[in-house]
C-alpha cells in the first residue's frame, strides 16, 4: 500500500529555521518594546469554550470560529430528528462545547474576569500566540497566525490610547518599516449613524465601511442597501466619509454635522484630547484621523487604531481599539480596557517584500570550529564553551569530515566566521578565524577572537 504524501491543511505553513530566525527577530522587536513600557506577558489556552468566543465578533467572526468535536462518542447524544430538522441550536453543543481561539482579547477579557482578585488595576499584559479563523486562505491572509497584543484594562484614561501609538511608531522605528496610524471613534461613527437616522443600523454601517479601502464606495453602498439603509441614508453618509483637509478641518466639519449628537460630541472630544496627547509625545510616524475607519468588531466602543505600511501593498498589520464593558458579558462591570495586536505573519511579508530582514537573523550561528580529529576537538572544546559563555552563537562540525565539506556546511549554513585550529595553531597556542564574506583571515587569541566578534 502506497503511503499518504503528508500535507498541512490549507491557510496554515511550516517554518523552517532561516524563515523562524527571522520571524523571531520581529518577536523580539515587538517584546521588547512592549517590555519597556511596562506590559506584563501571559498566555491563555489554544482552545476555549465555545460560550466565552460565540457573540463576541459579531456575525461574520462567529462564522469564522474554528470549532472543536466533543471527544468519545459524540453522535450518540444526537436524535436522529435533530439532523434531519437541521436544529442546529440544540444539536451544535452536543456535537462542540469548544472552538480554537479567534483572537486574543476575548480570552484575555475572560483571564481577566477569572483571575481579578490577583491583578492589580490598571493591568497591562502583552500576548504573543496564534489564533485561528476559517477564513479563505489568500496572500497576507491565513487560518494560522500569530498575533502580538498589548492591552491596559481597569483605565479610561487616553493617555494609555497615546501610549499604544506610541508603542507603535518605537515597534516600527525598530523594524525600519514606514507606516501611518489610521485613528477614529466609534462614538464618533456612532453620531454619524445617528445624524443619518441610522442608529438601530450601527453594526451593518461600521462592518460595510469597514471595507471601503477593500471594496471601493460603490460595492459599500450596495452592501448597506442590502443592510436596509436607505438610498437617502447613504447619500447622507457619503459627504461624511469624503470629509478631507487637516485634522483640525475635519473636527470642524464634523462638529457641525454632529452638534445634535451628544454621543458623536463626545467622540470628537476624546478624539481631540488623543491627538493632543501624541501631538506633545513628538512620535515620528505618520498619523492621522480617518472617518471611514470602523474596524468591523463589535466590542470596540471608543478610539479604534490601525496601521497600514506605507511601501507596501498589505492591508492593515496592526490594529485596536478601545472597549468599555467587554469584561462585563463574564460577570465583571464598568471595566474599561484599550489594546492593539500585531499582525506578525503581514509584517513578516511586508519586511520580505521590502529586504528588511539583517543579514543574520538573531540566535544564528555566528561562529563554527571546523574539526580536524580528536586531538584538535580536545584543542578547541574549551575554547569553544568559553566563546558561548561571552555570548556568541557557536558549534563545531561534529565529524572529522573532508575541509570542503565542512566549509561548504559553514556556506549553505550562512555562517559568517570560521575557526581553523591544526597542529601549527595548537603550537602556537592560537586560533585561526576566518571571515567567510571577506574571505579574510587572521592568527590570534581567544580575547582577541571574542573582541572581534562582538566588536
Amino acid at each position: 500500500m502506497a503511503a499518504n504524501k503528508p500535507s498541512i491543511p490549507k491557510g496554515t505553513r511550516d517554518f523552517a529555521p532561516e524563515i523562524m530566525l527571522r520571524r523571531n527577530y520581529i518577536f523580539n522587536a515587538i517584546r521588547e518594546v512592549f517590555q519597556k513600557y511596562a506590559y506584563l506577558p501571559i498566555e491563555t489556552p489554544a482552545m476555549e469554550n465555545l460560550s466565552t468566543l460565540m457573540g463576541k465578533y459579531g456575525e461574520e467572526g462567529d462564522k469564522l470560529l474554528f470549532k472543536i468535536l466533543n471527544s468519545g462518542d459524540w453522535l450518540k447524544n444526537i436524535r436522529h430528528a435533530n439532523v434531519q430538522e437541521a436544529d442546529a441550536a440544540q444539536t451544535a453543543p452536543k456535537v462542540s462545547e469548544k472552538g480554537l481561539r479567534y483572537d486574543l482579547t476575548v480570552p484575555f477579557a475572560r483571564f481577566v474576569v477569572q483571575n481579578r482578585n490577583d491583578l492589580v488595576f490598571p493591568f497591562k499584559r502583552y500576548q504573543i500566540q496564534p489564533v485561528w479563523r476559517a477564513d479563505r486562505p489568500q496572500r497576507g491572509r491565513y487560518r494560522e497566525f500569530y498575533q502580538c497584543d498589548a492591552d491596559v484594562i481597569g483605565s479610561t484614561s487616553l493617555l494609555n490610547e497615546a501610549e499604544l501609538v506610541q508603542i507603535i511608531d518605537e515597534v516600527f522605528e525598530k523594524l525600519q518599516l514606514r507606516v501611518e496610524v489610521k485613528i477614529n471613534n466609534r462614538k464618533i461613527l456612532a453620531g454619524i449613524a445617528e445624524y443619518i437616522g441610522a442608529l438601530n443600523r450601527m453594526t451593518d454601517i461600521t462592518v460595510a465601511i469597514d471595507k471601503l479601502d477593500k471594496i471601493g464606495i460603490d460595492k459599500v453602498k450596495e452592501e448597506l442597501l442590502q443592510r436596509g439603509l436607505s438610498g437617502q441614508q447613504i447619500e447622507l453618509l457619503q459627504p461624511v466619509l469624503d470629509l478631507s483637509g487637516s485634522f483640525h478641518e475635519k473636527i470642524a466639519s464634523l462638529s457641525n454635522i454632529l452638534k445634535d449628537s451628544e454621543t458623536g460630541l463626545k467622540g470628537i472630544s476624546e478624539i481631540k484630547k488623543l491627538f493632543a496627547y501624541v501631538d506633545a509625545m513628538n512620535v515620528h510616524c505618520a498619523y492621522e484621523l480617518d472617518l471611514t475607519l470602523a474596524r468591523g468588531l463589535n466590542y470596540y466602543t471608543g478610539a479604534i487604531f490601525e496601521v497600514k505600511a506605507l511601501d507596501a501593498e498589505m492591508g492593515s498589520i496592526c490594529g485596536g481599539g478601545r472597549y468599555d464593558d467587554l469584561t462585563g458579558i463574564f460577570g465583571l462591570k464598568d471595566m474599561s480596557g484599550v489594546g492593539i495586536s500585531f499582525g506578525a505573519d503581514r509584517i513578516y511579508d511586508v519586511m520580505e517584500q521590502l529586504k528588511l530582514f539583517p543579514e543574520t537573523g538573531e540566535g544564528a550561528t555566528q561562529l563554527m570550529f571546523v574539526n580536524f580529529g580528536e586531538k584538535e576537538e580536545a584543542y578547541c572544546l574549551p575554547f569553544l564553551s568559553e566563546i558561548r559563555k561571552a555570548g556568541i552563537n557557536a558549534e563545531i562540525f561534529p565529524d572529522a569530515a573532508k575541509m570542503k565539506k565542512q566549509m561548504n556546511y559553514a556556506n549553505k549554513r550562512n555562517i559568517p566566521f570560521v575557526v581553523i585550529a591544526g597542529e601549527e595553531e595548537i603550537n602556537q597556542q592560537k586560533l585561526t578565524l576566518k571571515d567567510m564574506r571577506k574571505g579574510e583571515q587572521l592568527k590570534c587569541s581567544i580575547a582577541e577572537l571574542i573582541q572581534k566578534i562582538l566588536a
